[in-house]
């Protein structure tokens, strides 16, 4: 099965672009769902996370506190990679079985820390989604009403610019219209089916 990794920065609108490619057929697993998945209750990632963090992020029914959590480890880079070592190998794993389940023609490994993370290792071809860095911060602003000095800490937090796109075999623009954005998506839809069948 040929795996495309699909990345870009908070606000990049790689959300806008694996959508647009579910629409044309394609399966899409989404690194950021199965970041919840790995951390329901019951499960044993959320019962490392509390062993460790302690019940404080925790909500009353149970499920995980990701405000209280995402407090800690932003202000604290040794309990980020604390948080990492659970979540990252459970993740992984549950990538990979999905991945391995896909039918359709290629599959689509939608991931914000594809790069950071390792997880481009999984794919075949790394896609990013760019978008010049103000623009990423007015559209994450807008969209999650959070404040500059935030959204500023999360773009610190994943590659620069330059670096991810230096580590692609491909990127698509998201600068302009949603309708110009589909086309982008298309053309590489095209593309993607053609490497898919000639790399078998």
């Amino acid at each position: 099965m040929f795996v495309v990794g699909i990345t870009g920065g908070i606000g990049s609108g790689k959300s806008a672009v694996t959508d647009h490619l579910e629409t044309l057929g394609i399966t899409v697993v989404d690194a950021d769902k199965v970041a919840r998945v790995v951390v329901e209750p019951g499960t044993s990632g959320l019962a490392a996370i509390a062993q460790h963090f302690g019940k404080d992020i925790l909500f009353a029914n149970g499920g995980l506190d990701r405000a209280a959590l995402r407090k800690i480890v932003f202000d604290n880079p040794d309990e980020r990679k604390v948080l990492e070592g659970i979540t990252h190998p459970r993740i992984r794993d549950e990538i990979t079985r999905q991945l391995s389940e896909a039918s359709s023609p290629y599959v689509v490994l939608s991931s914000p820390l594809l790069l950071e993370s390792g997880q481009n290792t999984l794919a075949d071809y790394v896609v990013v989604v760019d978008v010049p860095e103000e623009v990423q911060l007015k559209r994450t602003m807008a969209r999650d009403d959070n404040s500059e000095a935030l959204v500023q800490q999360i773009m610190a937090a994943q590659l620069d610019r330059q670096t991810r796109l230096s580590r692609a075999d491909a990127s698509i623009m998201n600068d302009t219209s949603l309708k110009e954005l589909y086309e982008r998506v298309e053309a590489l839809h095209e593309d993607l089916l053609l490497k898919a069948t000639t790399s078998d």
